[in-house]
């Protein structure tokens, strides 16, 4: 029975409310010895906790799409078959155009919003460079298939969820698509394709999207083989100034740097309460050392940098959360490298979709103007007010300014 299902979560609304009227009808009714009598009402107390635990905890789960399967919830799903050492750009000397097409079979993706908007598709996409094996979601906009539009190639968003956190997130909880189908048949955002794939590779661990040898190789996962694999099976145009990645969270983190660290594959990217140091997620592998935290900051890689990327960072955050990150960005970044900072106040709500889902429109507008896809101005994000005041230049750095802001739970 799937963990997400409509089945699993009917079965456990069942078992609770079965759990409930055992005691009421039960209780006195008891015969036999005291310990055995004892005993049997202590079982049905703790098959009512039990069950009224699995019951928040399903629909919690399918709220924020936390965990995809049982294999993810119980920490035992591996997807990497192999981790060689792919070397600095993370392709391990591969000629990438002389790789021959990727072709892959696709089918209706399954959960909540995945039939919403035209609904989404899936494939399990066997990565030819980064040895990863992974499911990879697929929505294509109203106007793709439309006849106008047939020759038309279409820029690309790479949607990347938290930790731990599901790839059909974006769709399910933030609800993307639902979001964006009104707004890219007015016109007032492009008509993007959206790719959501699995960032939860191995079992217990954030994987950083990082590359890391004997390992995971994430990063060329995420910026080599699904985009390969997009390009090769849909009419999706050319990188890197087509092609956006956005994440909230720890995929917020991951977001940035991919883009920071590879401006000849993406132009842009969206960051929502991010952070800069990998530490801010505590099961991160990209955090495990000092070089991996310094391989994988997009602060630290943006100032080494030789010259200044041609990419566009939006970064969103509530103080402590998210701001100071893009504000250290903001304060390095040099022309033709931009940052839009975008001050949440705490009012606005805590580190979860709640906070993120209603971003949705604005971050795809800011999208649409900055990739070339318009000429329509987007709606004003500028920050309400500044709130680095009495932060230290590592804490910018890092993108946590206070202790809270270091803990990171999606």
């Amino acid at each position: 029975m799937s963990l997400t299902g409509t089945p699993f979560l009917y079965t456990t609304i069942v078992l609770s409310v079965v759990a409930l009227i055992l005691p009421l009808v039960l209780w006195s009714r008891m015969r036999g010895p005291r310990p055995v009598r004892a005993a049997a009402r202590i079982l049905m107390l703790l098959f009512a906790q039990a069950t009224a635990v699995t019951l928040i905890f399903v629909v919690v789960n399918n709220q924020n799409n936390l965990y995809d399967n049982w294999a993810d919830l119980l920490g035992t799903g591996d997807h990497v078959q192999q981790a060689a050492n792919l070397g600095q750009d993370g392709t391990g000397g591969i000629a990438l155009k002389r790789l021959p097409k990727v072709r892959q079979t696709f089918t209706a993706a399954d959960g909540p919003g995945m039939r919403a908007a035209g609904g989404v598709e899936v494939t399990q996409l066997k990565g030819r460079v980064s040895g990863v094996n992974a499911e990879v979601y697929v929505w294509l906009p109203p106007q793709y298939h439309e006849a106008k539009y047939r020759n038309h190639r279409f820029p690309v968003v790479e949607l990347l969820p938290g930790y731990p956190g599901s790839a059909k997130a974006w769709f399910g909880s933030l609800k993307v698509t639902d979001q964006l189908e009104p707004l890219m048949k007015s016109g007032r955002v492009a008509p993007f394709i959206l790719v959501a794939p699995r960032t939860n590779l191995l079992a217990g661990v954030d994987t950083g999207c990082a590359n890391i040898p004997g390992t995971v190789n994430a990063d060329s996962w995420l910026s080599i083989d699904v985009p390969k694999m997009v390009t090769d099976n849909f009419r999706a145009a050319a990188a890197p100034a087509n092609w956006a990645v956005a994440g909230y969270s720890a995929g917020a983190h991951c977001a940035v740097k991919l883009a920071v660290a590879h401006p000849d594959r993406y132009r842009a990217a969206v960051s929502l309460s991010g952070y800069n140091d990998p530490i801010g997620e505590r099961n991160s592998l990209a955090a495990q050392s000092v070089a991996l935290r310094e391989q994988n900051n997009p602060y630290l890689l943006l100032r080494k940098a030789a010259a200044p990327p041609r990419i566009a960072l939006y970064m969103s955050g509530e103080s402590g959360d998210g701001y100071q990150a893009g504000v250290a960005l903001e304060q390095i970044a040099k022309a033709p490298t931009t940052v839009h900072v975008v001050f949440l106040p705490r009012s606005a709500g805590g580190h979860n979709m709640a906070l993120w889902r209603p971003q949705v429109p604005a971050v795809f507008e800011w999208l649409t103007v900055n990739m070339g896809q318009s000429h329509v101005r987007g709606r004003s994000t500028t920050p309400l007010e500044p709130s680095n005041a009495g932060s230290t230049h590592a804490a910018l750095a890092s993108g946590t300014a206070s202790p809270a802001g270091a803990v990171r739970r999606r």
